[in-house]
């Protein structure tokens, strides 16, 4: 079987939000934020993909945020606002990350870093992670004008990538993404990041882990 190329969700999947938690805890005064305001952000962008409505993740990133500023009944300004956002470009990489990436590269399957956020966005990541030498390449689905998971978005990446999408694999930690992508042909690996049921409606990748690293080991088994 010829090795796949694999796709790399970023937010959650490969880069840790927990960065995010103290400045959201400190700005609503709760522990619950943070998670509010990247559940309404998923929402909106799906909302956006269902209605046709064409937006960039930044867009959708600051009107999440005055939602949530609503939900907990205080207001931001602008400076306030840009602070919060400016720390989604200095998340730090899970621990498990780096040596899973290494195992990859080392037999030879091509990494990608695949994401909703913007090129600049994801090129500023990515270098303040430390993964430069991590990945092969970066896509941003800045040029569809939608998200993931509308199934336009994974078939740029085949037809970025020159190849067919049983031959991409992409690696998230969000059910609705690896679904998303097995529903337009790719195939899919799913890492626990956290204690979740994965949607029993939705289908089932044949990796799953709890770590990085074996999702890695289970891709090099696959590919034998």
């Amino acid at each position: 079987m010829a090795q796949p190329i694999v796709l790399f969700d970023i937010n959650e999947t490969v880069l840790n939000l927990a960065t995010l938690q103290p400045k959201f805890s400190a700005t609503f005064g709760s522990t619950k934020a943070l998670k509010i305001w990247f559940s309404q952000l998923l929402h909106t962008s799906t909302v956006c993909i269902s209605t046709k409505i064409e937006s960039d993740f930044a867009t959708l990133a600051a009107i999440s945020l005055d939602s949530v500023a609503m939900h907990f009944d205080i207001r931001l300004n602008d400076s306030t606002k840009k602070e919060l956002l400016s720390g989604f470009a200095q998340l730090s990489a899970h621990d498990d990350v780096k040596p899973a990436l290494s195992l990859l590269k080392e037999h030879g399957i091509k990494t990608v870093a695949f994401s909703n956020s913007s090129m600049a966005l994801i090129s500023k990541q990515i270098t303040n992670a430390g993964l430069d030498d991590y990945f092969d390449d970066i896509l941003s689905v800045e040029s569809t004008g939608s998200f993931k998971p509308d199934p336009k978005v994974y078939h740029f990446a085949c037809k970025t990538l020159n190849t067919e999408p049983n031959k991409l694999r992409l690696v998230a930690t969000h059910d609705w993404d690896t679904h998303g992508a097995m529903s337009a042909g790719l195939q899919a690996a799913y890492i626990a990041r956290a204690p979740a049921v994965y949607n029993p409606l939705y289908l089932q990748p044949d990796i799953q882990g709890a770590t990085m690293v074996d999702i890695a080991n289970q891709i090099l088994e696959a590919a034998d």
